[in-house]
């Protein structure tokens, strides 16, 4: 069973073995990514090798598929948060699934995943 979910920017930490990340995921139960997440970390792969570095990491973490019901929850906050609060579309498409499943989202970008979430987005390390 999913414990929670894991936002683009903690993978990232991992990737450059950032150690308070590494140190928080050593000690985590079973968490998952959207397939949004996953295309983050491929478009920030500057080449062949960091593309093949994304890939071994993101096999580690179980994918949470996307509903229509969570692309509709994604639409109305991004009609509601997107001029006031700066938070974009894959914001509110990686927010759905936690929304949804009643997840913590683990995330360093509070500013905007916070009004979509509430307390359920929470910073990891």
């Amino acid at each position: 069973m999913v414990s929670g979910l894991i936002d683009s920017n903690v993978l990232i930490d991992l990737l450059r073995g950032y150690q308070p990340a590494i140190d928080w995921i050593a000690k985590q139960s079973t968490l998952a990514i959207t397939q949004v997440v996953y295309l983050e970390l491929l478009d920030g792969a500057q080449d062949r090798r960091g593309e093949q570095k994304a890939v071994a990491l993101l096999a580690d973490f179980e994918i949470v598929d996307l509903t229509t019901n969570d692309y509709t929850w994604a639409i109305e906050r991004m009609l509601m948060f997107h001029l006031s609060h700066n938070v974009d579309s894959h914001d509110c498409l990686i927010a759905a699934p936690a929304a949804r499943l009643r997840l913590p989202l683990y995330t360093h970008n509070l500013k905007h995943f916070a009004p979509l979430l509430g307390e359920l987005a929470q910073k990891p390390y």
